[in-house]
């Protein structure tokens, strides 16, 4: 599957990214095969170095503006600033197989997936294409 993205957006996650050592979060904002906008949001983990949780206020208003005609959630970003950009183990616990998308930065690198139902109710995350425009 190809996920289009503006190159603006991209941009401007990789930069909040690189300007911190815990990670990052946020909720990504679109269509169905497209992410137009980003809202980020502040990690409110236990452990911000390690794990990611985005504040539940900032969730909230932004499924509040969607259901009043704004930019649909379709799923968020997060950096693994030590790590790689691929989905950890807490990510696969902390994740539904409902189709979301989940952008994961690791340095320069930005990768897709998609959170799907795996074997036995876990989730399996499936790698999608980012297409740049």
């Amino acid at each position: 599957m190809k996920v289009e993205i503006a190159r603006g957006v991209l941009a401007q996650i990789r930069a909040l990214c690189a300007a911190d050592h815990n990670e990052v979060c946020g909720m990504l904002l679109g269509a169905a095969g497209r992410i137009d906008a980003i809202r980020p949001a502040a990690n409110v983990a236990t452990d911000p170095s390690r794990h990611f949780e985005l504040d539940p206020a900032v969730l909230i208003a932004a499924h509040r503006a969607a259901r009043d005609a704004g930019p649909a959630v379709i799923g968020h970003y997060h950096s693994h600033p030590s790590g790689v950009a691929v989905p950890s183990a807490t990510d696969a616990a902390c994740a539904a197989p409902d189709g979301t998308l989940w952008l994961i930065v690791a340095g320069d690198v930005a990768r897709l997936w998609i959170a799907g139902p795996g074997e036995g109710g876990a989730v399996r995350f499936a790698e999608a294409k980012l297409d740049m425009r």
